[in-house]
């Protein structure tokens, strides 16, 4: 397999695509190509996860660089480490895919995922390593690489997500149902919010290794919406396997995705004067109630690409303080360096036990467009096939008017063209989108 990365590191089958050959051969090409002598390593609860630290870990030391291996913790876990001490970091974490595939994701000193460019630098050292003679000089004796382990490290990312509520406030009264998806944040999570003075409720902290995201997690709620109802909670939350996002329920049951997520938090800094330029980051992919939502309340949205790494470049670029994605990525650029489920959900709940108002009633401060998506399969990647209907497009923006929203994109990693379409009524996005679907197919079948 050629490794190559995508929109979030790198993922595959672990042990047939994701071989721990190919880990170890990663683990030498980025202790060549990203700086700092030192790394940590986390991962989430897959089976695969150890024989992957492990080699990951052995490619690491082969070239000189000390690990310490963090054992079980969240992706934003080991970032936040990785910031705090200074030195590179890595987590082994196919995130809300299933438990048989695994993947590599990659931070620089300070906690920031890999750029663009540097992704490339150690694709090609990547080839490279591969294409070396057995013969090639190593580090060897005391210029060999230690490899340890750190076992406090999850306590330390807790005290982290403890301080995050400002004023040394507490989460007293609130009932809470949090869903672990069987992940990394299986212990964190629980520990934290108790500690915090919540009472909670713990549904899937159980991984056995192959239960990961199975039912459950942010991907798939339904049954923290039944225990929410069932238990009287006030909210709950959802995180994915390795707990970078969060999709929140109100005490309903309904779902609260990530754009409304957002739009709570970001009028609740702007109000309090902490919304830095009052500007709010998202993604090309967010419903344009959010949109209308923000401008009725004088808050800016800058957009961007589809990707936590895109707004986080925003972010870092204006000097901004909040963005994410309609997926349950949210960053808080004053408190972490990448999207944080458990921490967006401390912050959501604060909101809540602050300012005494349920979910449900921040939540409504959007009204979310009815959205209709489309994945046309397509023989093909065209980067042009936007251009190729461009008269398509246009006429059915016309049609919706300012009622409504039109996004056609090629992916950028399958064989595939994706239709969104928001518009005041389902039935209207849902045939605006059918018509731009078939005129993917008919413009791709004649390319």
């Amino acid at each position: 397999m050629t490794l190559r990365f995508g929109t979030d590191g790198v993922r595959g089958v672990a042990n047939a695509e994701l071989t721990p050959e190919l880990a170890l051969a990663l683990g030498r090409a980025a202790a060549r190509v990203v700086s700092g002598r030192r790394w940590v390593v986390g991962r989430d609860t897959r089976r695969s996860g150890p024989l992957l630290v492990a080699a990951l870990a052995a490619g690491l030391a082969s070239e000189g660089a000390d690990v310490a291996d963090l054992g079980v913790l969240p992706t934003p876990g080991v970032a936040h480490l990785s910031a705090v001490d200074g030195v590179a970091g890595a987590m082994i974490s196919a995130s809300h895919n299933p438990f048989a595939d695994n993947g590599i994701k990659l931070f620089s000193p300070g906690g920031r995922k890999l750029g663009g460019d540097a992704e490339a630098s150690l694709e090609a050292e990547l080839d490279r390593v591969r294409s070396e003679p057995d013969g090639r000089p190593r580090p060897s004796g005391a210029d060999v690489g230690v490899i340890g382990s750190e076992p406090d490290a999850w306590q330390r990312y807790a005290s982290h997500l403890e301080r995050a509520v400002l004023d040394g406030r507490r989460l007293g009264g609130i009932r809470v149902v949090v869903d672990c998806a069987n992940g990394a944040a299986s212990t964190v999570a629980p520990r934290v919010l108790t500690a915090l003075g919540a009472e909670v409720t713990v549904l899937h902290a159980d991984p056995d290794g192959v239960n990961i995201n199975v039912e459950c997690g942010s991907n798939h709620p339904t049954a923290l919406q039944r225990a929410v109802v069932a238990r009287r909670a006030q909210v709950g939350l959802a995180l994915d396997g390795d707990a970078d996002r969060l999709i929140a329920v109100d005490a309903d049951g309904r779902v609260v995705d990530g754009d409304h997520v957002i739009a709570v938090c970001a009028v609740d800094l702007h109000d309090e004067g902490r919304l830095a330029d009052d500007t709010v980051v998202v993604t090309v992919m967010t419903n344009l109630g959010f949109r209308r939502a923000m401008g009725s309340r004088g808050v800016r949205v800058v957009e961007t690409g589809v990707g936590d790494r895109a707004v986080l470049e925003a972010l870092e670029r204006g000097g901004y303080s909040l963005g994410g994605e309609q997926s349950g990525h949210v960053i808080f650029a004053d408190l972490a360096t990448t999207g944080d489920g458990l921490l967006t959900g401390i912050v959501l709940l604060d909101v809540m036990a602050r300012t005494g108002r349920p979910l449900a009633d921040l939540a409504a401060v959007m009204t979310r467009l009815p959205q209709e998506l489309r994945n046309v399969v397509v023989a093909r990647r065209d980067p042009a096939v936007v251009e190729h209907l461009a008269g398509d497009i246009a006429a059915a923006e016309v049609a919706l008017g300012d009622e409504g929203r039109v996004l056609v994109r090629p992916s950028g990693t399958e064989p595939l063209v994706r239709v969104m379409v928001e518009a005041p009524t389902a039935d209207e996005a849902a045939a605006v989108a059918d018509q731009l679907a078939a005129a993917v197919e008919r413009v791709t079948a004649s390319a």
